[in-house]
């Protein structure tokens, strides 16, 4: 008897943890949501001084630009469906590279978008589809996650009660060294898609905006060749449908607003 009752005393502790570390998006993410904006911010430093990897575009310099793509980003974070809109910092960057066809989201909100990507697509609607997709993924935690996954609750424990404080460097480096290329599972990839057609719907651009973005590259690849992008987003084909089906399920508008003035936000970039 009074090994059951320890036994329920452990099952109901573990129930309480388990359901304290549930976050908005009612996932078990153990790090708090502090946590994962210092991991961000020291992903963000790690970046900005490997500007060799990472060039990215001086915000002074380069304001209209900034401007324009910030106003983008607003139209997202605004959408009503963004659940640690006030909580992340939210910090769009440029990086100067017109060979790589790349966007990618660090924790806490930290976004990144490669010149050559913003140059590929054809219109806004593309933008709005990979934005949204990249927003995802730090609102849904998907990195935080994936650490979770990889090192286990002990070493999230070190690095909460800074029992080991160069631990925290030491992962931050390595997403850094990563980011370029970060992998997510499929379900994370299928999640982020989902999501950005939530976004969208909110929003006066079409909702399935990164459909015709993956269509292009998949058009492209079975040219010849295959767009570096797709050898960390896996299954395009599937997506491309399942991204349509998505919008048809939540019966909102895909009909692309397509500015004029996106060919002006392209020349804002260095030639």
């Amino acid at each position: 008897m009074k090994k059951m009752k320890q036994i329920n005393i452990v099952l109901i502790a573990g129930i309480l943890i388990f359901n304290s570390c549930k976050d908005k998006n009612d996932n078990f993410v153990f790090p708090s949501i502090e946590e994962d904006v210092e991991l961000g911010a020291q992903v963000a430093e790690e970046i900005e001084n490997d500007p060799d990897q990472f060039p990215i575009l001086d915000e002074a310099e380069y304001s209209e630009a900034y401007a324009y793509l910030n106003n983008l980003l607003d139209y997202i974070l605004t959408s009503g469906e963004v659940q640690y809109k006030d909580e992340f910092v939210w910090d769009i960057h440029i990086i100067e590279n017109d060979s790589v066809l790349n966007a990618f989201a660090t924790p806490g909100g930290y976004l990144y978008v490669y010149t050559g990507l913003i140059k590929y697509l054809d219109q806004e609607d593309d933008l709005m589809g990979v934005l949204g997709h990249e927003v995802a993924h730090s609102d849904l935690r998907h990195t935080t996650r994936n650490i979770q996954r990889q090192y286990g609750i002990n070493i999230l424990l070190q690095l909460i009660t800074g029992e080991d404080p160069s631990q925290l460097e030491q992962i931050a480096g390595q997403i850094a060294g990563t980011a370029a290329g970060l992998s997510f599972s499929r379900e994370f990839e299928e999640e982020a898609d989902e999501r950005s057609v939530e976004y969208l719907a909110n929003t006066p651009y079409a909702c399935n905006g990164a459909y015709s973005f993956f269509q292009k590259l998949l058009d492209e690849g079975q040219a010849g060749g295959t767009p570096a992008f797709l050898s960390t987003h896996p299954d395009p084909e599937d997506r491309v449908e399942d991204i349509n089906t998505k919008a048809e399920e939540i019966d909102c508008d895909t009909t692309p607003l397509a500015p004029a003035t996106y060919e002006d936000f392209k020349n804002m970039l260095p030639q």
